[in-house]
């Protein structure tokens, strides 16, 4: 004969009273239980989690806020799921074992709109219920007005004298183009990310340094926005590997971009690197899975997330904390770079 304890709940989402008919007790028992509250035979305790272990029984954020003004969840805030967030994302998870708290990663923008203030309206929604603390990944908006603590990665401003982790930019797009002028490359293009970005103005300056260096100057007709989008890049890099004299060699702001010259290159019967050499930033995990394998600035992006789980922890913990951390990047060379054709006649 089946039991109460034995007779599984119905479909949709496990309530306290599911967990009190399966225990055999009152539903202010199972409230005690799972508030830690006396008052309860040490029998009976064991039961009742023995259910909610067996249930899966969770109390809602929000009802666990309500009791004691803490949810132990910090909230990860994007634009979207693309392939720099997510490995971001890798790094938080990983960092935020053991700690106690929970993730809740939350996509504020979606693909191909223009919301700006995104993060705002996002952190009003979560904040004070469903979260304790946020990471916001570029923001467009300074976070230091928030009702929560909060750090931000890669804002689109920069440094704002928040909380803030980020990488040298400036020199990591040096390095890469270093590498071309060292491989005797002069004729270099350069597709630059997105125009209200920080990390794109930075990365443009890295480029125009490094030529200045050399003493090469910088064609203004090979400089083009690719936005930091892989069909964008796509169809301006086609423009320019159609020109008469076409460059030898691309720095793209980022992989997604550089991916885009890959294809353009393939479609037009152009080698990598015999033709064309391509160096990207960011490196993704599908920057190593491209052919060929691209060369790229590798920025530590797990280290970004961990960085500012780190932050974040010690300031929800009321400990002092620096309001910037800046990591180095590292040049990736793969094989997607070499020196230039000779002269064509």
């Amino acid at each position: 004969m089946q039991t109460a304890l034995d007779t599984p709940p119905g479909p949709g989402r496990v309530t306290i009273a599911d967990v009190a008919r399966a225990a055999g007790v009152s539903i202010p028992t199972v409230s005690k239980v799972i508030n830690n509250r006396d008052g309860v035979a040490a029998a009976t305790i064991v039961r009742v989690q023995e259910v909610v272990e067996r249930l899966g029984y969770e109390t809602s954020l929000v009802a666990r806020s309500l009791r004691s003004t803490r949810t132990n969840v910090i909230g990860i805030l994007v634009t979207e799921f693309e392939p720099f967030s997510t490995e971001l994302l890798r790094g938080i998870s990983a960092a935020t074992t053991g700690t106690g708290y929970e993730l809740l990663a939350y996509a504020g923008l979606l693909t191909g709109s223009s919301r700006p203030g995104w993060e705002r309206r996002s952190l009003s929604r979560l904040s004070g219920t469903l979260i304790d603390g946020a990471i916001v990944v570029t923001p467009s908006e300074a976070m230091s007005a928030a009702s929560i603590p909060v750090v931000a990665i890669d804002p689109h401003t920069g440094p704002e004298g928040h909380a803030t982790v980020d990488t040298d930019n400036a020199a990591g797009a040096r390095e890469a183009v270093e590498h071309l002028l060292a491989l005797g490359h002069t004729r270099i293009a350069h597709l630059q990310g997105r125009g209200d970005l920080a990390s794109s103005q930075l990365r443009d300056a890295g480029f125009r340094a490094a030529m200045a260096a050399a003493g090469v100057p910088v064609d203004e007709h090979l400089v083009r926005p690719g936005d930091y989008q892989e069909e964008r890049s796509a169809a301006v890099a086609h423009e320019l590997l159609t020109l008469p004299d076409r460059p030898t060699a691309v720095f793209a702001a980022n992989d997604s971009s550089a991916i885009g010259v890959l294809h353009a290159a393939e479609a037009l019967g152009l080698r990598v690197p015999e033709d064309l050499s391509v160096v990207g930033f960011d490196d993704v995990p599908q920057a190593s899975t491209t052919t060929p394998p691209l060369t790229t600035v590798a920025q530590p992006l797990v280290d970004l997330g961990a960085s500012a789980v780190s932050m974040l922890l010690a300031m929800l913990r009321g400990e002092p904390t620096t309001d910037h951390v800046r990591l180095r990047t590292t040049l990736r060379v793969r094989s997607s770079t070499a020196a230039p054709p000779v002269a064509r006649g």
